[in-house]
């Protein structure tokens, strides 16, 4: 099974009922894929879900994340400052690093310099490849 990484831009688009990505959130919750994260990961998806939805909705979503079987969480000891242009993003790319994810799923430009690093090797996919491979 996969070990994945998602970035706060795509959890966003992956949970309206409505959205295109649906399926992919729904993957999650029936164990297509483990969703690696950190304390900083969940921090920021409390944060950003708050800013755009409910507080009740937001504790709902990362609460169905917290109790998941399908959840993998990690504490990153080592900071590999890798993204310079946004190092919030690093939060994200530790976490794979660590758990030795297949790769991040996020739609920032920032994680596009990762593809010019050849170690640590953290592979991009965007949303609709991620998406792509879940099929």
């Amino acid at each position: 099974m996969r070990y994945v990484v998602v970035d706060t831009n795509c959890l966003l688009r992956m949970i309206p009922l409505r959205s295109k990505y649906r399926p992919t959130w729904e993957s999650f919750l029936d164990g297509k894929y483990f969703l690696c994260i950190s304390n900083d990961i969940v921090s920021e998806y409390i944060e950003i879900l708050t800013s755009k939805v409910s507080s009740t909705f937001a504790e709902n979503i990362v609460g169905a994340i917290l109790r998941s079987p399908f959840v993998r969480r990690f504490d990153p000891q080592f900071h590999f400052n890798l993204i310079e242009a946004d190092p919030d993003d690093n939060k994200f790319v530790d976490c794979a690093i660590i758990a030795n994810a297949d790769f991040i799923v996020s739609e920032d430009s920032h994680f596009r310099v990762l593809k010019t690093i050849s170690f640590p090797k953290v592979n991009v996919l965007t949303l609709d490849e991620f998406s792509e491979e879940l099929k």
